[in-house]
């Protein structure tokens, strides 16, 4: 895979990866900014102004209008590290891309009627997502556990509807002027286009933008958990559920790798271990998943988990418990390991096989200033041994180090 890399004078980052099958180009924006950069007092706003990026400027009242006239999709989305904007055009419009994204990159007008709209839109999902859905809250419950000190501690979506009914226009576009900028993006094309054209529309479009004086907010580090979180809640719901997180290191850290191993050893596909053992065997559970946040700060390592009717969630939770020091105790068989190597080889394959995906990966990894390590990330899980698995396994599946909770039907 050839991969071009450049940057601009007023410090956008571009990224090309030339495939000559495909018939469409694939353009992404990624800024780095996402809920963790918000206030306590106003959050929901990095995901209430990724709404807002589609109402449009002066020379874009509509902006899906023109792409789906030129025969291009576009969407967006919002986590807690980043916001991130895609298009996808015919090769032979693909330009529009790079002036609209230019565009709204520092020309949002933030008409009231237009931000009153998105309000409502967002509230809407809110209540959608989060008050109305079974299960709904949980991870605003949890993030909150978990975390006492960094903004992880809060949703994308917000820590409350106030939030975003409330905010004033005026924080809305500071919070958008601080963080939309050249040198706080990256620009990621793939398809059918030369890395000569995708500089010649990247100057022409973003170079006359100018950087900012941009310096990222120095946040909070989460104080080390030495002690057990328990909660317990009640909702109406149709089954209890049991959730388990425990800390662990960022995407960038030394246990990134082995925690992930764990996590696919635990539950990915039909032979994990907590679905062939407590699930299948044991009937403890209708479902259960292990997971990791790979978050661009400390993350968190997450057991969801549905109990079956008349199980008691107590036995539930120990029989969780022993799979985990199972972990921390004997070393996982080679062909275990091996078995989740070629998975993960195999899933890394087909992620990247979109264009949409490829480009979304690698404007990731450049924002987090890991792209080599991307590049050979199937390389990266083939090195993790059993015994680095043991020890990862030690030091995150501490009972001090875990949050849980029990959420049961009322």
């Amino acid at each position: 895979m050839i991969l071009n890399k450049a940057i601009l004078p007023n410090g956008l980052r571009i990224l090309h990866i030339p495939v000559e099958d495909f018939q469409m180009v694939y353009v992404n924006l990624l800024y780095g900014v996402g809920a963790r950069d918000e206030n306590f007092e106003h959050t929901g706003l990095a995901h209430l102004l990724e709404h807002l990026m589609f109402e449009g400027t002066k020379a874009v009242p509509s902006f899906d209008e023109p792409l789906e006239c030129a025969g291009g999709t576009s969407n967006a989305y919002t986590n807690n590290d980043v916001t991130n904007y895609y298009i996808s055009l015919p090769r032979q419009n693909a330009e529009l891309a790079f002036w609209m994204e230019s565009d709204r990159m520092c020309n949002i007008t933030f008409e009231k009627g237009k931000v009153d709209v998105q309000r409502q839109v967002v509230i809407e999902e809110f209540k959608q997502t989060t008050l109305n859905k079974p299960y709904g809250d949980v991870s605003m419950i949890l993030r909150a556990m978990a975390f006492k000190k960094h903004p992880y501690r809060w949703s994308t979506i917000g820590r409350k509807i106030s939030h975003i009914a409330d905010v004033p226009v005026s924080v809305i576009r500071s919070f958008y002027k601080r963080f939309y900028a050249p040198n706080n993006a990256v620009l990621a094309v793939v398809g059918n286009i030369s890395f000569e054209q995708v500089m010649e529309w990247s100057n022409k479009w973003f170079g006359s933008i100018p950087a900012k004086r941009f310096v990222k907010p120095v946040l909070p580090i989460e104080p080390r958990q030495i002690r057990q979180r328990r909660k317990v809640v009640y909702r109406n719901v149709p089954a209890n559920a049991l959730y388990i997180g425990f800390h662990m290191g960022s995407r960038l850290d030394a246990d990134y790798y082995p925690c992930d191993v764990i996590s696919d050893v635990l539950s990915n596909g039909y032979s994990g271990r907590l679905l062939l053992r407590l699930v299948k065997e044991q009937k403890l559970f209708s479902k259960i998943d292990a997971f990791i946040s790979g978050s661009d700060d400390a993350g968190m390592f997450w057991i969801y988990s549905r109990v079956t009717d008349g199980v008691s969630v107590k036995d539930a939770e120990a029989a969780v418990w022993r799979e985990l020091d199972a972990l921390k105790q004997e070393l996982v068989p080679e062909e275990e390991l091996e078995k989740v190597r070629n998975r993960f080889e195999s899933e890394y394959t087909f992620r990247n096989i979109s264009g949409e995906n490829l480009c979304n990966n690698i404007a990731l990894a450049e924002l987090r200033g890991d792209l080599d390590s991307h590049l050979c990330e199937p390389e990266r899980y083939r090195a993790v041994t059993a015994e680095e698995v043991r020890s990862a396994a030690k030091e995150l599946f501490r009972r001090g180090n875990s949050s849980v909770l029990y959420y049961l039907k009322s």
